[in-house]
């Protein structure tokens, strides 16, 4: 949620910001704006409200903002409507702060987070003469670190680390100070933030693609850190004001990774690259036809003194628990308790004595995932992060990390990152079962050979797309669509729901198909699209019994089931093969055409694929 860059070098400033604003477009917002400094001269100010489109075209994209360092924002809005008036950067100064143009202001400021107690702050600043001109938390924060920088007459350093330590929440800070042009500081508290570094010039932003055109080499700022950003250096602060040292990271992946390469949709492109994050997930964990999970500091010891597995996530890392919950339960007989992270985090939840918490994020910053890792390891918990962004807040903390490969996801539904989660997932409960005695020798051979498959087995589904794109344009005018499933097919129902509503804005639910006569049922009305996934051979038949209820009811029914099982072709309507695979694995498959249909859906009812409204790719606040 919300997106922040900053540019300082030789270069004109306002054309990279606004690049580097629609590379993080994905993260979600309601406006936009722009601070740029030229020299000595007065920092100049540009919001506007809505797409991006409309701050390039105030600023004549960007080349009328002379000038070579400054700030930019896309907002998202928390405190305060959208509104210019409301849209970052926000100043110091007791001005308008609604339209374009040069500000009398010693500190100019952009901002992702939430201030907890930015009324209380407020009232303070009152007090000593402050005035406000919008409703933002953010405005608080820049005016308070004007307070302190000449209150105490410190430098900027000091004044941003006296605030941080008055302020409760959390936040990725960039502010500009008058008395230092060509310089951008930087502050950060759970809130992500990467700060990257070139001959002459220095960036900061959100997330790695808003600069990867122009570096790939990156530092990235720890928690309650401050950071002094010069063309081409960077300085790192501590709480006290104490410079502190940190690694230099490379950026390993392509720049063309974060682009559509051709296809109509991020979404698509990235249902597309499922096959090769996959493969690169498992070709990280497998080596020599065995799973080796030493890269990530969990050992055959440590697997083999587990007592119990925690799985905490949000949203589709979520139901990746809920899949590897079947999985690890059935192959490796230890119980796995799967907690949303938004409730975990405020429950008292017993752990016993060597409870794994797995926390899965794909960015490594959630909100919630972040604060219920703190709290497990609070609880002495061993903790393993699976994430997909190296060095992100989750992975520094938890105790040990599995990287998924998926490379940068940029559409706001998650496709590729899922896949990956959940391969890594089935490698962890493989290697699980099997260090603990669970499954033989030979057993653990197949299903690493299973494992192995699924990449191309992906690319075969892939083939299958027309026709779920001919059955899209039948349904896109669904106002309520049902995903029913038992077991591990409950789970890929889940991820299946989400696709579709949080795309194509149809109301749609995933229950166990045992709860439907248990109220449910009485939601069924003449062709209402009910959705089986019917993979589990164990569970086939009572799922198609629970299906053929609804069609007597006027449902209309699409099945979701693995080559051979013909039969279900005499039960529903619309039926989409996927190829046979070990049953414990089938998530892998059966999601993609899932993935397919809330992409045809979107496109065919004419919306907005990649940036749906209301969501962003990653909830950095609560």
């Amino acid at each position: 949620m919300c997106g922040i860059v900053g540019y300082t070098g030789k270069d004109q400033a306002a054309p990279i910001l606004l690049d580097g604003l629609a590379r993080l477009e994905y993260r979600g917002y309601d406006s936009a704006g722009l601070a740029v400094r030229d020299g000595d001269a007065l920092a100049e100010v540009v919001k506007a409200t809505g797409k991006l489109y409309h701050l390039a075209d105030k600023t004549d994209q960007g080349r009328s903002l002379p000038g070579c360092c400054g700030i930019g924002h896309t907002r998202w809005a928390t405190h305060g409507d959208p509104s210019l008036v409301n849209a970052h950067p926000h100043v110091s100064g007791n001005c308008s702060g609604s339209g374009s143009g040069q500000v009398e202001s010693d500190v100019v400021g952009v901002h992702n987070g939430i201030i907890e107690n930015f009324t209380e702050l407020k009232e303070k600043l009152l007090r000593h003469g402050y005035a406000f001109y919008s409703d933002t938390d953010t405005e608080v924060v820049v005016k308070l670190v004007d307070y302190y920088y000449k209150k105490y007459k410190i430098g900027p350093v000091d004044a941003i680390t006296r605030t941080m330590v008055r302020v409760r929440g959390s936040y990725a800070l960039a502010l500009m100070f008058k008395d230092y042009p060509g310089e951008i500081f930087a502050a950060r508290k759970d809130s992500p933030l990467i700060i990257g570094t070139a001959e002459e010039a220095s960036f900061l932003a959100s997330d790695v693609p808003a600069i990867l055109k122009y570096t790939r080499q990156v530092y990235y700022i720890d928690n309650l850190q401050v950071a002094r950003v010069a063309p081409g250096s960077v300085k790192f602060y501590d709480l006290n004001g104490d410079e502190v040292t940190l690694p230099l990271t490379e950026i390993t992946w392509d720049a063309a990774a974060a682009e559509k390469g051709g296809y109509e949709h991020f979404m698509l492109k990235e249902i597309h690259e499922q096959p090769q994050a996959v493969r690169d997930t498992l070709n990280s964990l497998i080596h020599e036809s065995r799973i080796d999970l030493t890269a990530a500091g969990l050992t055959d010891d440590m697997l083999r003194s587990l007592a119990q597995i925690d799985i905490v996530a949000c949203g589709s890392a979520w139901h990746v628990g809920m899949a590897a919950q079947y999985v690890i339960e059935d192959l490796a007989k230890l119980p796995v308790r799967v907690e949303l992270a938004s409730e975990f985090r405020y429950r008292n939840i017993p752990m016993p004595e060597n409870t794994l918490v797995i926390v899965i994020s794909q960015s490594g910053e959630t909100a919630d995932s972040l604060a219920a890792l703190r709290v497990a390891k609070e609880r002495d918990a061993k903790t393993l992060a699976v994430v997909n962004v190296v060095g992100s807040t989750i992975a520094r903390e938890a105790d040990h990390v599995l990287y998924t490969l998926a490379g940068p996801e940029i559409a706001v539904a998650t496709t590729k990152a899922y896949s990956a989660q959940l391969v890594a997932m089935d490698a962890l409960a493989v290697q699980t079962a099997y260090v603990r005695g669970a499954v033989s020798q030979e057993q653990y051979g197949h299903f690493i050979e299973e494992l192995s498959a699924i990449p191309d087995k992906i690319k075969r589904v892939l083939e299958d797309k027309e026709r779920l794109q001919w059955f899209s344009s039948k349904i896109a005018n669904a106002h309520d669509i049902f995903f029913i499933g038992r077991g591990l097919d409950y789970a890929i129902s889940l991820e299946g729901s989400l696709k579709m509503k949080e795309i194509s804005y149809i109301h749609s639910e995933a229950y166990a198909a045992g709860e439907l006569k248990h109220g449910t049922i009485s939601l069924i009305e003449r062709n209402t699209l009910v959705i089986g996934v019917l993979t589990q051979s164990e569970l086939f038949e009572k799922t198609i019994s629970n299906m053929v209820e609804c069609k007597s009811r006027g449902a209309y029914l699409m099945g979701v089931t693995t080559n051979g099982n013909f039969i279900v072709e005499d039960s529903v309507n619309f039926t989409v093969y996927i190829p046979k695979t070990d049953e414990h694995f089938v998530s892998s498959l059966a999601v993609v055409p899932l993935q397919l249909l809330g992409y045809y859906t979107s496109v065919n009812r004419g919306l907005d694929v990649d940036k749906p409204r209301n969501l962003a790719k990653s909830v950095t606040v609560e």
